[in-house]
């Protein structure tokens, strides 16, 4: 997604807080911004990614895969997953999913905010300024949460393609069979992904909801707020995708008896990808990112926004 230097519309009144805050928030300490945001990211975070579960493990299934993606293959996956396993193996590393999600998410949306203010850009007139710092604010918050959680996100894929009895038996396993490293395979993959993704995902958001602002005069509703996290996965998830498919096969991959892997490196995967199955091997699976991935993030940013304003609403009654 290329962002020029066109005028952002932002809210009319200044505000430091994330998302259109009311300006009451500035009446807490910092310490009580930060823990509220937390908690309302990592709340958001498991909300959102416990709806989309079946369609997420499914994904993964093909993106691990050579099996050729379509609708119907992918009914048909979440049809004998159901009837041999139960419909409880839909929701099968869901748990890793909730101990990777509930800090990444607490960690993203409040290093968003720290990250704004850090490059200038928590304010109306500064952020007209500059809008691709707004850009660059979204890209590092991935980058930071991505960071600090990634060896539970290389979890999530590895339960949702194996049985594993739990979450610390699968790194036990994985640290005592192929070393502790192989929690990062696939991390340059995933930042560079994680850069256009978060990037655009933040700033699509925050740039709706202003316009939406600018144009009506009232604060979005919830339904608003869903709507504009929607638009702002789809383009997201987009623009990062190829490199989702290469950061998935790297996690999955499973180890040589000669101690070598399927894909070594990004630039390997690449070209295994596209040798086997040709430039659609990249985008395999997009068009049900196309739907899990809006209800997602519309329900992540909405969740954020309701639940960090009725915390701070609470804080301030505390105090």
């Amino acid at each position: 997604m290329a962002v020029g230097e066109a005028r952002v519309p932002l809210l009319h009144d200044d505000r430091h807080a994330h998302h259109g805050d009311p300006p009451r928030s500035r009446q807490l300490s910092g310490s009580a911004l930060v823990i509220t945001s937390l908690l309302a990211g990592a709340t958001a975070g498991a909300i959102a990614k416990t709806v989309i579960a079946p369609l997420d493990r499914t994904k993964i299934n093909f993106q691990t895969s050579h099996i050729p993606y379509s609708w119907r293959a992918a009914v048909r996956f979440l049809y004998h997953s159901a009837r041999t396993e139960g419909w409880t193996a839909l929701w099968r590393g869901n748990s890793a999913t909730m101990a990777r999600i509930m800090p990444y998410a607490a960690i993203q949306f409040t290093s968003h905010e720290q990250w704004k203010k850090l490059l200038g850009v928590d304010t109306q007139q500064s952020a007209q300024e500059s809008p691709v710092r707004l850009l660059i604010a979204g890209s590092l918050a991935g980058v930071t949460s991505q960071s600090a959680t990634y060896p539970l996100d290389l979890a999530r894929a590895r339960m949702a393609v194996a049985d594993y009895r739990s979450l610390r038996a699968m790194f036990k396993r994985v640290v005592r069979e192929e070393g502790f490293t192989t929690l990062y395979r696939g991390y340059p993959a995933t930042v560079m992904g994680v850069i256009p993704y978060a990037g655009v995902s933040f700033f699509t958001y925050d740039s709706l909801r202003h316009l939406y602002i600018d144009y009506t005069g009232a604060q979005p509703s919830g339904v608003t707020n869903v709507v504009c996290g929607g638009a702002a996965g789809a383009l997201a998830q987009s623009a990062s995708y190829p490199l989702d498919i290469v950061r998935r096969r790297m996690q999955t991959a499973p180890r040589r008896p000669d101690r070598s892997y399927p894909y070594p490196t990004l630039a390997a995967t690449l070209a295994a990808v596209y040798r086997t199955e040709g430039w659609r091997g990249f985008y395999k699976g997009l068009s049900m990112n196309w739907i899990k991935g809006p209800i997602s993030v519309g329900i992540s940013f909405a969740t954020y926004d309701a639940i960090k304003s009725t915390l701070r609403d609470i804080a301030l009654t505390i105090t």
